[in-house]
């Protein structure tokens, strides 16, 4: 990517984004706010099934009252308890479709992938906030007194409360479950392994939400951070408040939370990445300090990596 760095650089560079002096207490409360939910969930059989596993719909309650959807597959051969992943999907779409999970679940591995609120699935978004969306997720709720109205707060809190759910069953080893997904998906793995320290194995590829200061400051226009620009143009054009803008989001910066994971990590990442700048996602990387293992891609960017799944399925048989 022209306007980003050099490899060497990556590997160096630890970002730019603040981290608010209350980041651990913001998260603290946050995580105890969740304790308080309960485990118990809906299935509902679903039309599409297979020989190899037992597909549902999945409903819970998330914080705040909203309904959460996920797609639970389990394995029709286990023998006694077995590994479990938890899937997170990208940026408005939704936990895709059950073949991909199927494939799991024939080599002995429950899915439950999350649809994120009020994206392209069926979870609830009953978040009021105060203060613009315009087209994005990422401001949603910046300007609410209440900083805990942030909308990535809730989606964290989902993850986390989809693993919990996922190592309460009975036919899983919590000591098995790992965490997987690709842009916003990868941002959502590193921040459930980072808030649930039980997670074993995180696979985040190309990982979004990390390090804005740093997307803003490059060609930001071509970027999935375009909706900061929208925020400076309509609401802040001189800048005025920028310092309290990017502080509010160190909240949600998932960049912050890497240095609380104790998973293993495999790191994914293309060096020619314009959706998701490489050194925001190097902010993340450089900060994970259990055993992880980078795996780059030169040539590519945000898009279909060849290989990744067959690595993805081994690293999670390995669980």
């Amino acid at each position: 990517m022209g306007n980003d760095m050099t490899l060497d650089q990556l590997k160096a560079y630890n970002g730019k984004s603040p981290r608010p002096e209350k980041f651990n207490d913001y998260w603290g409360r946050a995580l105890k706010e969740l304790d308080k939910q309960s485990l118990e969930y809906e299935l509902v059989p679903a039309s599409f099934q297979s020989p190899h596993a037992e597909c549902y719909h999945m409903y819970f309650t998330g914080v705040g009252g909203a309904k959460i959807h996920a797609k639970y597959v389990k394995p029709k051969a286990l023998n006694g308890k077995g590994a479990g992943m938890a899937y997170f999907h990208g940026y408005s779409c939704d936990s895709g479709d059950w073949m991909d999970k199927v494939n799991y679940a024939a080599h002995g591995i429950t899915v439950l992938a999350l649809d994120c609120r009020g994206q392209g699935g069926w979870s609830e978004d009953n978040l009021t906030v105060q203060g613009t969306t315009i087209r994005g997720h990422i401001i949603r709720g910046i300007d609410d007194p209440n900083e805990d109205k942030l909308y990535y707060r809730n989606v964290f809190l989902d993850t986390v409360q989809t693993v919990r759910i996922l190592m309460s069953l009975d036919h899983i080893d919590p000591e098995r479950v790992g965490v997987h997904g690709l842009s916003q998906g990868g941002a959502l793995a590193v921040a459930c392994a980072g808030l649930e320290p039980r997670v074993k194995l995180a696979v985040p590829v190309y990982p979004f939400l990390s390090d804005y200061k740093r997307a803003w400051e490059l060609d930001i226009n071509s970027s999935a951070y375009e909706e900061l620009v929208y925020y400076f143009r309509f609401f802040d054009p001189h800048h005025q408040r920028e310092d309290e803008i990017f502080n509010r989001l160190g909240y949600i910066d998932v960049q912050n939370l890497a240095d609380r994971i104790r998973a293993r990590v495999v790191f994914v990442t293309g060096l020619s990445d314009v959706v998701c700048p490489p050194s925001t996602q190097f902010a993340v990387y450089n900060k994970i300090t259990s055993e992880k293992d980078l795996l780059v891609y030169h040539e590519y960017g945000h898009e279909y990596l060849p290989y990744l799944s067959d690595r993805t399925l081994q690293e999670f048989m390995k669980l």
